[in-house]
């Protein structure tokens, strides 16, 4: 673990339970994620008498007045703050107060959270809980005393930092007896005590934001616990500068700014959980061995010493052992479930006992209970699930690894964390590009949502239009820095691009074409047609990379999507049925090797975005001895082009193009035959319109 400390932090506690009946608590660092709801409420205003004067509820001289929403939780409060410049009340800062019912004496300060214009203009301070209250009392040094359990109850007897801040007085008398009692049902009863105690001055119908569960729909109450933190800005220094000099990049590079954001302004990162099952946090808790002990020192009831010593050891179970066997001279060391029962086992065994007192045999330690945060453990992912921390050869292979996708929604939860773990652990970057992909939205461009009825369910679109269609789909929509309008229409349009290539393939095999002849170079094509078709296949192989290595998928996915429909399927195997049909000869041959080639790297181009489908046809053209298709090497194809060929072969299809439309637009049946004039042609012409005159 790196840059730890352990100090006071925030947990939500709420009246929800388990299946079981244990509490569930949650952390601070949850409350961005739960609504809040502005419930009609009441605003209470209370009288605090001022150390050394007689209390007169009718002389404002003798009091000073608070505004709260909360009434129970004036028993945790350490503090009354007062805006520096208040005119009205400013005199009163440096004096104290004694706290209503509980008789703590707790001072007034001056603090610019207190603002003048609302309520009474003085605060009640209550640290414990209170995120504002908190910061408060961290500037004036108060005390933080919590009043309440994890389920949201009274905790007052046992409570020692209650009573350790209040003297010991008749305004007790009746606050213990609400111990366990439910915050809300404590409230009316703290209500009552004021109002009979002439500390009431009014109540206020009152409307204001207040937290609330998710699920439950339970008020959620923030209280003070011990957790676990992380200097978070440290770490955060390498993963900054990592992206501002290019080492990271992100994809559309816009996203750098949300990135930057974060971690310029990051705050101390919490990383313990109070759940029930994750990886617990390696610390350690023990205690010093006191030589000679006397016996009328040893309390069974608390701690096993009376000057015990938490000893913090942050390391593995057998390297915790190891430390404090080694810090307490040789003794044994027992690992126990917590404290309570190191002090039991002390009683037992932990001690003999002579006449001179009694002498430590054995330490005890226990382990933190707490679990590391999800997001902290998973942000090792990038080097810990190739064999880290062991120097494993899947280490030095693939870290640091090439690219990251994921969404714009979890730029700080994954992608900056696993940045900040891999520069500490590793000392380099744990991937070169971080992809952003889109959101998908609806064919309106409106986010799914259950409520409107517009998810489109993607395993019933698979079920209809098959896998591959879906993913090409989403590929051919996915432009940098938009978010995908999805319509079930574009998936079916896919599925029959599909059916395209499965019908241009079965084409193939019924003409002997599937099968590439050994030694066939298609550099030495001689036919027109094949040169071009060849020509187009260089063209698409150089776009579809380009753009894939450029991360724009929909590129990639047209131009794959225009050279397998529009060039091999539509006009390459169209213009090549005569010869493929017709007399055996060289011209055949060269035909039948040439469409094996095209399938062949047409379904390796294609792969990425229709990889079942290509999988299946490649079963039945790969070489002998190839694998599957995802393990075929990417295809080189330079060097194909050929000029010549693409002006001739470009001007039979615009031509048989202009003469179809023309058709279309005089509703002339396809079965009708149409005499082709040209005007003017040269010889060269002439000659090319006779070589094709069949297609025409």
């Amino acid at each position: 673990m790196v840059q730890v400390e352990c100090k006071g932090s925030f947990k939500w506690s709420r009246d929800d339970k388990d299946a079981e009946g244990n509490a569930v608590p949650f952390n601070a660092a949850n409350m961005n994620m739960r609504p809040n709801k502005t419930p009609n409420g009441h605003l209470y205003y209370f009288n605090y008498p001022l150390q050394g004067v007689v209390y007169d509820a009718n002389d404002a001289t003798t009091y000073i007045q608070v505004a709260t929403t909360r009434p129970e939780t004036m028993l945790g409060d350490s503090g009354v703050a007062v805006h520096p410049e208040n005119e009205k009340l400013k005199h009163l800062i440096g004096h104290n107060v004694v706290l209503p019912l509980v008789g703590r004496v707790i001072p007034i300060v001056g603090d610019d959270y207190a603002d003048p214009e609302k309520g009474t203009g003085a605060v009640k301070i209550t640290p414990a809980h209170d995120f504002n209250d908190f910061e408060v009392g961290k500037r004036h040094g108060l005390a933080q005393i919590n009043i309440f359990s994890d389920q949201a109850r009274l905790s007052i007897v046992g409570n020692g930092p209650f009573f350790g801040e209040t003297p010991k007085s008749a305004h007790l008398d009746d606050v213990p007896q609400m111990h366990d009692r439910d915050r809300f049902d404590a409230r009316v009863t703290i209500v009552d005590l004021m109002y009979n105690a002439g500390s009431l001055s009014k109540i206020e119908p009152h409307t204001h934001m207040v937290p609330h569960g998710d699920r439950s729909g339970a008020v959620i109450e923030p209280y003070l616990t011990d957790q676990w933190y992380v200097d978070a800005k440290i770490l955060a220094q390498p993963a900054l500068k990592a992206v501002r000099e290019g080492n990271t990049n992100f994809i559309p590079k816009n996203w750098e700014k949300t990135y930057f954001e974060w971690l310029d302004n990051i705050q101390p990162w919490c990383i313990s959980r109070q759940l029930w099952s994750a990886h617990q946090i390696p610390v350690w808790y023990g205690r010093t061995t006191y030589e000679k002990i006397e016996f009328g020192e040893f309390s069974a009831a608390g701690d096993a010493y009376k000057r015990p010593h938490r000893v913090i050891v942050c390391a593995s179970e057998a390297e915790a052992i190891a430390l404090v066997q080694k810090e307490s001279g040789g003794h044994p060391v027992k690992v126990v479930e917590n404290a309570a029962a190191a002090a039991l086992a002390a009683m037992d065994d932990a001690v003999t006992h002579d006449d001179e007192g009694m002498t430590a045999t054995t330490e005890y330690i226990w382990r933190d209970p707490d679990v590391l945060d999800t997001w902290f453990s998973s942000a090792l992912w990038p080097f810990s699930t190739l064999g880290w921390p062991d120097e494993t050869p899947e280490v030095a292979r693939y870290y640091p690894t090439s690219t990251l996708v994921t969404g714009f929604d979890i730029i700080f939860f994954w992608v900056a964390r696993m940045m900040m773990m891999g520069m500490h652990f590793m000392g380099e970057v744990p991937f070169k590009d971080i992809y952003i992909h889109a959101l998908v939205r609806d064919e309106k461009g409106a986010k799914m949502s259950k409520s409107k009825g517009n998810v489109i369910d993607p395993l019933a679109l698979i079920d209809q239009y098959g896998a591959d269609a879906l993913r090409f789909a989403l590929c051919a929509a996915m432009a940098q820095g938009r978010d995908i309008k999805l319509a079930t229409s574009r998936v079916e349009g896919y599925r029959n691009f599909a059916t395209k290539l499965w019908n241009a393939a079965r084409f193939a095999e019924m003409n002997e074409a599937l099968l590439v002849p050994a030694g066939f170079d298609p550099h030495q094509a001689r036919e027109t047609l094949n040169q071009w078709a060849l020509g187009e296949l260089g063209k698409a192989r150089h776009a579809i990379t380009g753009a894939i290595e450029a991360y724009r998928f929909n590129d990639a996915a047209s131009a794959a999507y225009h050279f397998v429909w529009g060039v091999f399927c539509d006009w390459y195997l169209e213009l090549a049925k005569p010869v493929l049909q017709g007399a055996d000869g060289a011209a055949k041959v060269e035909a039948r090797a040439t469409t094996a080639f095209l399938l062949r790297e047409t379904v390796k181009l294609l792969h990425p975005f229709m990889p079942f489908l290509t999988e299946e046809i490649w079963a039945s053209i790969k070489p002998q001895g190839e694998g599957v298709l995802a393990l075929a090497a990417w295809p080189e194809l330079s060097g194909l082009e050929n000029a010549s060929a693409e002006d001739e072969i470009g001007w039979v299809v615009d031509l048989v193009s202009e003469i179809r439309s023309l058709r279309n637009e005089m509703n002339v049946p396809g079965n009708v035959q149409m005499p082709v004039v040209l005007v003017g042609p040269d010889a060269a012409l002439q000659a090319r319109a006779q070589k094709w005159q069949e297609t025409m």
